[in-house]
């Protein structure tokens, strides 16, 4: 089973390569801890982990990076994980837009810098709300999704398709009174829209968009065309 990630961001090196450490040190055998150096690169790769259908148990973010502050990457961060736990790293000097940002992006906690030592400063924190989301997690669905009109010929198709090969699949609305919120978010992981469905991603973060079985090179219990 795949562990539910941890996600720090912070454009100082040094910063981030010691937050990486604590992280590891503490959580390292129940959680994967991953790292980017800036906002804008770390939504790139939380996109493909929203496709691989991975989970993210909690952002540990600097707010004063440039290009994209912490509070801006946790407002689009939010929108593919909305369930996950956030904390925001702060200086004393921005502890104002910490503040602000408990309304604006309902952060759980914010930290100051420097966090030593870690067993006083940092994991208490961070254990407790590790806790709280794990209290309420639920291991995601492991096998293909599919995200569609319910009515739609190509739904029709691509859910004939996976069932007269005996694959199991998870069917996701997009519309109406069922419209399905992890729906939404893949959409979004993967640039698609509401026109051209079926969505079908995939556990490697691969995806395809209206698939159909007749353009198939692959063997069938891939679907993969």
């Amino acid at each position: 089973m795949t562990r539910p990630v941890i996600w720090t961001v912070d454009d100082d090196p040094d910063v981030l390569r010691a937050v990486e450490r604590d992280l590891r040190q503490q959580y390292g055998s129940r959680f994967r801890v991953l790292r980017a150096d800036s906002g804008g690169s770390a939504l790139g790769a939380l996109r493909e982990l929203q496709l691989r259908n991975e989970p993210v148990a909690l952002f540990l973010v600097d707010q004063r990076m440039p290009g994209m502050t912490g509070v801006e990457f946790l407002e689009e961060a939010l929108k593919l994980y909305p369930d996950a736990r956030r904390v925001l790293l702060t200086a004393y000097a921005d502890t104002d837009a910490a503040i602000r940002a408990i309304n604006s992006v309902r952060i759980d906690h914010y930290l100051m810098k420097p966090w030593d030592p870690p067993e006083e400063q940092l994991y208490p924190v961070l254990d407790d709300l590790l806790e709280d989301w794990q209290a309420a997690y639920r291991p995601p669905f492991e096998g293909i999704r599919v995200v569609g009109h319910r009515w739609a010929a190509g739904a029709h198709h691509v859910k004939d398709f996976l069932a007269r090969n005996h694959l199991p699949y998870l069917w996701l609305d997009v519309e109406g009174k069922s419209e399905d919120a992890e729906a939404c978010r893949l959409l979004a992981a993967a640039g698609a829209d509401y026109v051209r469905l079926p969505l079908a991603p995939f556990p490697d973060g691969d995806h395809l968009v209206q698939p159909s079985s007749r353009r198939s090179c692959r063997p069938a219990s891939t679907f993969r065309g």
